[in-house]
């Protein structure tokens, strides 16, 4: 038995005195009970809180482990504003006289849009002024475009299957010819196909981005990785053997990228685990389906034309015959679906994909869902699917949506606090490391709607500001719910799993837009202190 000591505590919902002091003890993984006061008990069993303030932890429900472990250490471009700068940084890292044969030369975090001596996107012929006589991959910050040198693109025009399904997401010259830039589906293909990560690689990646995860008060992610494996039953060993080794102090659930309906059926066919099968910190999670691109692109999927590029609405991946198969196929063999939809015609069509199901039986999701509509609305809150939102993308797309999507439609973006009313359940999550890995900026977004330096005053579409609780809800037992464990998980309650943060200040105490500044004092996960401020 542990005791929490000296505590204040926050409950979403309910109406504590947020400086009344508390004791907390807990047992076996779990909380076993809460009392006002002190305790009486001594010993080293008894840690004193300092009237710090104590929550349940924080449940990320859509973000890329594995690939914000790689950011951590492979090249990050993400501040480099010039190309000059870039081929320096490149070729300080990688010598290519001591590379393997077989070796690429791979940056991560790309913006070619803030290179400021290049008045273009960068394309192979520019990457190769890098003169190197290696394969060149380069992936932008937001995860949904990429540009490879000639070599890489030479290797990849020999895989044909590129081409059956992702031609759209092929840059095209004026004479036809492929430029070295791709996107959405093509770019993870190309993960999936040349830059699988080994086991070890994979390994020291997901072992170097836990304690992140932890400083920020998160207990829990779900998260996908399969493009830099290309195979789940290496993920999926991979993350046992560093349970095995006491590394992963925080839960897990893997899904599985697929890119059609037969990636579903080898799945089916090869393993059989389904949805929350697996151990005590691993456990299977959906199958990740991509409907649609970005808004940054103009690839995500309008019903109507954009604002700002009139000569197309985006793109679907897929027929909704072909969706319809792939969700009836997983759904009646017990797999939850994850569908990425940001724009309203890709929200429309994975509700049409739905609706021929029972979404209850297995809460499946619409990850983003950005751009909605009140007819959309009214479906969502009939169906009930689970949307995943990111509050921190606000923070640098609201002054850019409306560009996007005109006015009239601007007021159906992002529409949570609607979301809310309507019944429609939701999660909070980051999609780190796309954006801000951090529980509490999401949260400050949320609620204040404006970026972290306060704009536009008074928030971006303010009716749909989320209130304080509902937005710590979001991040905890909304999430829960997706595992089918909120009666045991996301709650500070008695009998629940032992996931806690303790925070700097009562989140009722501080102005809505100093949330940003509250500070992580400790985690806990499954009962046992997994991070310590120092």
């Amino acid at each position: 038995m542990k005791i929490l000591d000296n505590v204040r505590i926050f409950r979403p919902f309910d109406s504590e005195d947020t400086n009344e002091i508390y004791h907390i003890k807990i047992d076996n993984e779990k909380i076993h009970s809460i009392h006002k006061g002190r305790t009486d008990d001594q010993g080293s069993h008894v840690i004193d809180g300092n009237r710090n303030v104590v929550t349940t932890a924080f449940n990320d429900s859509h973000m890329h482990l594995l690939r914000y472990g790689l950011m951590r250490s492979e090249l990050d471009l993400r501040e480099v504003t010039s190309f000059k700068k870039m081929k320096e940084l490149v070729h300080d890292r990688f010598i290519e006289e001591r590379m393997e044969e077989n070796d690429w030369v791979v940056g991560r975090g790309l913006v070619d849009s803030q290179l400021e001596d290049i008045d273009n996107p960068l394309t192979a012929k520019d990457l190769d002024e890098l003169e190197f006589d290696k394969p060149a991959f380069f992936l932008h910050d937001d995860g949904h475009e990429c540009v490879v040198n000639t070599k890489a693109l030479k290797i990849i025009k020999e895989e044909p299957e590129l081409i059956e399904g992702h031609e759209e997401f092929i840059e095209k010259d004026e004479e036809g010819n492929w430029t070295g830039r791709f996107k959405d589906t093509a770019v993870h293909f190309i993960k999936f196909n040349f830059r699988q990560k080994s086991e070890e690689e994979i390994y020291e990646a997901v072992k170097t981005a836990v304690p992140y995860l932890l400083q920020n008060g998160i207990t829990s992610a779900h998260t996908d990785d399969l493009n830099f494996v290309g195979d789940y039953g290496t993920l999926w060993q991979t993350y046992l053997d560093l349970e095995k080794d006491g590394l992963l102090n925080i839960d897990v659930r893997l899904h599985h990228y697929i890119f059609n309906i037969n990636d579903i059926q080898n799945f089916l066919d090869k393993d059989n685990k389904r949805t929350g099968d697996g151990t005590n910190r691993v456990k299977v999670g959906a199958f990740k389906i991509f409907l649609d691109g970005t808004q940054r692109l103009h690839t995500s999927a309008l019903r109507q034309p954009y604002h700002d590029k009139p000569e197309t609405k985006g793109a679907l991946v897929y027929s909704q015959e072909e969706l319809n198969n792939m969700v009836k196929l997983a759904h009646n063999n017990g797999m939850q679906v994850a569908m990425h939809a940001i724009g309203d015609r890709a929200v429309e069509q994975a509700l049409t994909a739905l609706e021929q199901v029972d979404c209850s039986e297995l809460r499946h999701r619409i990850i983003h869902a950005q751009v909605l509509a009140p007819d959309l609305l009214e479906r969502l809150k009939k169906v009930k699917p689970h949307l995943e939102t990111q509050p921190g993308f606000i923070i640098d797309e609201h002054d850019q949506t409306v560009n996007w999507v005109g006015e009239e439609q601007e007021k159906y973006c992002n529409p949570w606090n609607t979301v809310d009313d309507l019944s429609i359940p939701f999660t909070a999550s980051s999609d780190a490391p796309i954006g801000p890995l951090s529980p509490l900026t999401g949260i400050f977004a949320a609620v204040n709607r404006t970026d972290l330096d306060g704009n536009p005053d008074g928030g971006w579409i303010p009716g749909e500001k989320l209130s304080i609780d509902r937005s710590f809800e979001a991040y905890s037992l909304s999430a829960a719910k997706m595992e089918f464990r909120e009666h045991e998980k996301g709650k500070l309650d008695e009998g629940y799993q032992a996931d806690l943060v303790m925070l700097s200040d009562h989140p009722k105490d501080v102005a809505p837009d100093k949330l940003n500044d509250i500070k992580v004092i400790e985690t806990w996960s499954r009962g046992e202190r997994v991070y310590q401020q120092h």
